[in-house]
């Protein structure tokens, strides 16, 4: 039988079809499906672009749902009292990995399970909170992505003193960080950024959404003239209207609350660090374990300013902050 040139073309072609098979079977583990537990603050319009973001770019790798991994999803709906049972419902299915939008869901589980890999989308300081013993190792089983920078801090109220110089007492909204209180030189950092700007920070804890509206009076009772809200996942997106109303120009520290009409916002793009989040359950389900893995820090800052929630409360952004906005929400 004489081999023609078109079935060369065709045997070439089968060969390197199943060389593409079977390289992405062994790529996603041999055609095994990954069981993902995913365990969100809530569903809001403010984080779905986060988990939109993540899911995207794990198909960009190659995973795709319901096809080579499936997610047990659970939302503690900003309840940090919410935490424990559903930390320990997912650690029960046995899941292959478990990934976190922030370092209080991820402290939660961690206290659940040593075994299971964990992965952060973001947390607000992973080394204080004890969640990993250095960003270089974090040892144990997880790792993922954190702001550690106080850096960021100093920049949030650079902004908002510059946008209101007359600024002078400013009601700092923290939380304190899950397994481990707030530490006394974590905060020496945070006012020492106040004092180099002539702020002076008033620190009122907020444990919860239900702890807003006192947290708002105790800032009035000692006449702030602005509001910055710390890194905390305990604070919902939908506080931003509490604050609005109180007329007080305010920073906040994430995108989540870009989307909820926050008067402004510096930080990381929440967007990115889900995507960047995805890399690392790519590798750890393809073998990589969460010890070997580097805890990383953002390295893209968003400046967000809403000129409407300004109009709502009275307030005019100068041209000079509103030039370096990355996004204006008109």
């Amino acid at each position: 039988m004489r081999v023609t040139e078109r079935m060369i073309r065709v045997g070439l072609l089968i060969l390197l079809l199943a060389a593409i098979s079977v390289s992405s079977q062994a790529q996603q583990g041999s055609g095994k499906v990954a069981q993902i537990g995913f365990l969100g603050a809530d569903r809001s319009p403010s984080t779905l672009p986060r988990e939109k973001a993540f899911l995207q770019e794990l198909r960009d790798l190659g995973w795709v749902e319901k096809q080579n991994f499936t997610i047990e999803r659970r939302y503690w709906e900003n309840r940090a009292e919410r935490l424990p049972a559903l930390a320990n419902e997912l650690v029960r299915l046995n899941l292959d990995m478990i990934v976190t939008t922030s370092g209080t869901a991820a402290w939660a589980v961690k206290k659940v399970t040593n075994k299971i890999p964990i992965v952060m989308i973001t947390s607000a300081d992973a080394v204080t909170q004890g969640l990993v013993a250095s960003l270089a190792r974090p040892g144990g089983n997880l790792t993922g992505l954190t702001n550690i920078s106080t850096d960021v801090i100093g920049k949030q109220l650079e902004i908002l003193k510059e946008a209101f110089p007359r600024v002078s007492r400013v009601a700092a909204l923290y939380c304190p960080a899950s397994g481990r209180s707030m530490t006394e030189t974590r905060w020496n950092e945070i006012e020492a950024a106040g004092q180099t700007l002539k702020v002076h920070l008033q620190p009122i804890e907020v444990s919860g959404p239900g702890d807003i509206d006192r947290a708002l009076r105790a800032a009035t009772a000692e006449r702030a003239d602005a509001i910055f809200v710390h890194d905390c996942s305990v604070i919902p997106a939908n506080a931003v209207e509490k604050i609005t109303k109180t007329k007080l120009p305010a920073i906040y520290p994430t995108s989540r609350f870009a989307e909820a009409g926050a008067l402004m916002v510096y930080g990381p793009s929440g967007t990115e660090l889900a995507r960047r989040a995805a890399y690392f359950v790519d590798k750890i389900l393809k073998g990589a374990k969460p010890a070997d893995l580097p805890v990383e820090q953002p390295t893209k800052f968003e400046l967000v300013i809403n000129l409407k929630t300004a109009k709502q409360i009275g307030l005019i952004i100068p041209p000079n902050v509103l030039a370096r906005a990355d996004r204006v929400i008109r």
